[in-house]
């Protein structure tokens, strides 16, 4: 009874991204938000073996796997890089911070965003696109990973 509940508990997948402007630093920022429980099943389908999240190995692999999920495309297609600040832990939730140094958000053309979507088909991230106030959201599923920003 109580696995069922459990079960019950955890019915929907979803992230929650917030890209915006800094104007002091001349950059995006990005702030991703999972599920700590997804996060932990997905790196242990994939490694078979249990992670310590606040371990710098284990953030290493984590990292890698978002860096091969969620990318910022320029207006000209480019991929633009972007830099890894660092991430949060809690028994909720898993928070990471990227930038894009120097990059305002004029120049993001398109969005791609399939994190945790390869390992749990129902998993929905949303993206909160804060342009001088006035957000817009555009939200990502399984089967369409990738949008224009605009």
């Amino acid at each position: 009874m109580c696995l069922s509940a459990a079960a019950q508990a955890h019915r929907y997948h979803a992230g929650l991204t917030d890209i915006s402007f800094n104007v002091r630093s001349g950059s995006t920022e990005i702030v991703h938000t999972y599920m700590t429980h997804d996060v932990e099943a997905l790196l242990a389908n994939l490694y078979q073996r249990q992670f310590d999240l606040n371990d710098p190995d284990d953030e290493a692999i984590l990292r890698k796997y978002v860096e091969q999920q969620f990318w910022l495309l320029a207006q000209d297609k480019a991929r633009l890089p972007l830099r890894w600040v660092g991430m949060t832990v809690d028994t909720q939730s898993v928070t990471i911070y990227q930038e894009a140094e120097a990059t305002p958000l004029a120049r993001i053309g398109a969005i791609r965003h399939g994190v945790l979507a390869d390992f749990l088909p129902d998993q929905v991230n949303t993206v909160n696109l804060n342009e001088g106030g006035a957000v817009r959201s555009l939200t990502f599923v399984r089967t369409n990973p990738e949008q224009a920003a605009r």
